[in-house]
């Protein structure tokens, strides 16, 4: 099964309590593409960067099998670029400074071999351009949606608009409250469902997850770490172990929403533990089913 991602390209300098990291590899598209290249190897992506873009990130994305054909490449221009510092808790962070550069004019040309992926994962895009991709596409089996603050404070109608097209939508707790102007998170939730999500998921970084899906809901764990150096990519890597998962499997039942919830959990927690997408370069297979059954194990008990 083929997997479409469409989102940001970018290069981060990130600060943390722990340390820097200059000219990194970043972008929604990048975190959600890697992380999802261990479970399928049919990756296409879609994206825009400046001839500034490192040759050594493309090899990189080649060598995880990332077919690049949607790619876009504007030799004259600069890719975007993001630097942000996280404070001490690394739930909050501050944007110093962001030059969209060639994505502020990103407009998302779906080439002729991907527009019958089956499944497909919007990353944090202003939600115009995500039904744009949605427009060019056809009939795919899943759409999984993702978003930010930003696009709720500026778009919130567009948004809106796009929840239709949506089956599974990925928001955070923050995220879910702006949206909905409610504090408690399942009343939350029946309002953005009321919006036309039809699944959704709730992330509540270091307290997990949570799922909605029709009239059932399932509380995920979050995977309990010493050492978290960088949590940039975190929800887009979520976002890729949830939809990876169902592109492995093909599989659309609740059972497996649950298991795909917990592979997504997995693979943020892989991606916090170093810095940028270095978390996610050195991964295999069975180092993903190890961390999955860590998860089981955390949420087992005998009655």
């Amino acid at each position: 099964m083929s997997l479409l991602v469409v989102g940001s390209v970018a290069i981060d300098d990130i600060e943390t309590p722990f340390g820097k990291a200059v000219n990194v590899l970043g972008g929604s598209a990048v975190y959600i593409a890697v992380a999802a290249s261990y479970f399928t190897p049919n990756v296409r992506l879609v994206g825009i960067v400046g001839g500034d873009y490192p040759q050594e990130a493309i090899n990189f994305l080649k060598e995880r099998h990332i077919d690049l054909e949607g790619l876009e490449i504007v030799k004259d221009g600069k890719t975007f670029h993001w630097t942000g510092r996280y404070h001490h808790d690394l739930n909050n962070r501050d944007t110093l400074a962001l030059n969209l550069n060639v994505f502020e004019k990103f407009n998302p040309k779906i080439p002729e071999s991907y527009k019958k992926s089956k499944y497909i994962c919007l990353g944090n895009i202003d939600p115009v351009l995500q039904r744009r991709v949605l427009e060019q596409v056809e009939k795919p089996k899943l759409v999984v949606g993702d978003t930010m603050n930003f696009w709720i404070d500026t778009k919130r109608d567009e948004l809106i608009k796009t929840f239709p097209m949506f089956d599974a939508f990925i928001l955070n707790d923050s995220e879910a409250r702006l949206l909905t102007n409610e504090p408690n998170l399942l009343r939350a939730a029946r309002k953005i469902r009321a919006m036309g999500a039809k699944t959704l998921i709730i992330k509540k970084g270091e307290h997990g997850a949570l799922l909605f899906h029709e009239d059932q809901v399932f509380s995920a764990p979050a995977y309990p770490l010493e050492d978290i150096f960088d949590p940039t990519g975190a929800g887009d890597t979520f976002a890729a172990g949830f939809t990876a998962w169902l592109v492995k499997t093909d599989d659309l039942s609740y059972e497996n929403f649950k298991r795909a919830v917990i592979y997504g959990s997995a693979m943020a927690s892989f991606c916090v533990e170093k810095v940028s997408v270095d978390g996610l370069r050195d991964l295999t297979y069975l180092k993903i089913q190890d961390r999955f059954r860590a998860f089981k194990e955390l949420s087992r008990f005998e009655e």
